[in-house]
């Protein structure tokens, strides 16, 4: 059985995992809620002194597979 933990988890697994369709794939698994706060952590890891370098980059690459698919219309 998984634990909430392990579900928190495999979604952020998913958004930081530098692969577009599983970025995409996990977003897509949220509320409206959700991606609000999920897009608003990935601009702060992206952008916020602090972060390790390899957490920046993946947070760099699930904002452009979701500003891509955004204008892609996916």
């Amino acid at each position: 059985m998984d634990e909430p933990g392990d579900s928190l988890e495999t979604l952020w697994d998913g958004l930081l995992s530098r692969q577009p369709a599983q970025v995409r794939a996990a977003y897509a698994s949220l509320d409206e809620m959700g991606k609000k706060a999920v897009l608003a952590h990935l601009e702060r890891m992206a952008n916020e002194a602090g972060w390790h370098p390899e957490q920046r980059f993946s947070a760099q690459v699930a904002l452009e597979a979701l500003n891509r698919a955004t204008y892609d219309g996916s």
